[in-house]
């Protein structure tokens, strides 16, 4: 498995903001969201998530684009398409 690169931009009491950087076919391992949290593409992107029950949901963003997610939410996330990604996510620690 090749693991994403995360890079913990700022950290304090109150966010955390990581820059996430993905090579074709790297994910983040399966993992849940202790925080509500944003993220914004830096990049195009096509992404494989993976729910711990193993249901694959592909999904394509654009450079710019942006969601938010509430705490709780569980996933693999995987570089899907042939070129690198990158997004920044941020966490909402209050």
């Amino acid at each position: 498995m090749v693991l994403a690169v995360p890079t913990v931009q700022a950290d304090d009491e109150r966010v955390r903001i990581t820059r996430w950087d993905f090579a074709p076919g790297a994910e983040t391992g399966h993992h849940r969201h202790a925080y509500p949290y944003t993220v914004t593409y830096l990049t195009d992107a096509a992404l494989r998530i993976v729910d711990p029950q193993g249901v694959e949901t592909l999904v394509e963003m654009k450079a710019g684009d942006s969601y938010s997610r509430p705490k709780g939410i569980a996933h693999n996330v995987i570089n899907a398409g042939s070129a690198p990604l990158a997004f920044v996510e941020v966490e909402i620690k209050l």
